[in-house]
């Protein structure tokens, strides 16, 4: 019996450690310039790594291998920066967003970006489904 001339993949590959981690962190350098985030904002959004460590990563992000943990807050934050594009076509507006008191019911009359400042993933979690049910994706 023959082989077919081509491979079924039932999967495209996956991204190794290393190529989401250099992808994600490129990304995030630019939401952080576009946001105008401080250095010490943008350290506790990765999930507080040592200053030594997060300049590592700025310079050199391709030899980053993130934690768990970094990926999941770099998912999030590439969501919550896409959601807002959505939301706010201007770009302007979109970056404003986050630095802006907001009375919704996840931020309280403060900043989301304080929200997202709490250091835990579950507040990245809050801002990015509100964001979400807005869009009226899944809440």
């Amino acid at each position: 019996m023959s082989q077919p001339a081509y491979e079924s993949h039932s999967s495209p590959p996956q991204a190794s450690v290393a190529q989401m981690s250099a992808a994600g962190l490129r990304a995030f350098f630019n939401i952080a310039r576009d946001w105008e985030l401080t250095i010490d904002e943008q350290i506790v959004l990765l999930g507080s790594p040592g200053r030594s460590t997060f300049f590592k990563w700025k310079a050199t992000p391709e030899s980053a291998r993130l934690p768990r943990d970094t990926l999941e807050r770099l998912s999030l934050l590439l969501g919550i920066y896409k959601a807002l594009q959505i939301l706010l076509p201007q770009p302007a507006a979109a970056d404003a967003w986050v630095k802006r008191p907001n009375d919704a019911a996840p931020f309280g009359g403060k900043r989301a970006l304080d929200r997202m400042l709490a250091g835990n993933v579950g507040d990245l979690v809050a801002v990015r489904q509100y964001l979400d049910a807005m869009r009226g994706g899944w809440a």
